[in-house]
């Protein structure tokens, strides 16, 4: 991994954004952002609730992540955010336009019970289903891979940090 990149490391929830994240910016020595720290209490409450936020509730959410990936141009860094549409992605870009994605993808089995298992977080297993269905992988003109995370975190993110390494660097 090119420590001078601003990695985004999305997937559904359960997928393991917030351990891969810390990991990945632990082995490259820069800072790491919570992206779930970046949401407005209305957001929270209503996921806790069990109700999938609206595109319009993400705005300002996506926002303040893009905010924090743009003044790490060129220092580093990672933060998670599930960035689960293609819209979502081109907002973040568009703030900050030399970030990666690290799409943390796994089967809905797999997701499911590692969700089962979380000790106090606000995302209930039932909203799931609707992150699947939103989900739209990364294209193959967005910067960025894919990785699986079956394995132990440990494993994850060195598979996760020879992807983004293999990537090509980005122009000047």
């Amino acid at each position: 991994m090119n420590t001078s990149q601003v990695v985004v490391v999305m997937g559904v929830a359960g997928t393991g954004k917030t351990t891969i994240g810390p990991l990945l910016a632990a082995r490259a020595g820069v800072p790491y952002a919570e992206a779930d720290d970046f949401h407005p209490q209305a957001n929270i409450t209503k996921m806790s609730a069990g109700v999938p936020l609206t595109d319009e509730d993400r705005m300002p959410w996506l926002d303040a992540i893009g905010d924090w990936a743009r003044g790490r141009t060129g220092l580093g860094g990672v933060v998670s955010c599930s960035a689960l549409k293609r819209s979502y992605r081109d907002r973040l870009r568009a703030a900050a336009p030399g970030v990666v994605f690290l799409h943390l993808t796994g089967d809905r089995a797999l997701v499911e019970d590692r969700m089962s298992h979380r000790q106090g977080h606000f995302m209930p297993t039932a909203l799931l289903d609707s992150q699947f269905a939103t989900l739209q992988p990364l294209e193959p003109d967005e910067a960025g891979v894919a990785v699986d995370v079956a394995g132990s975190p440990e494993e994850i993110t060195e598979r996760a940090a020879a992807a983004l390494g293999a990537l090509p660097e980005p122009a000047p």
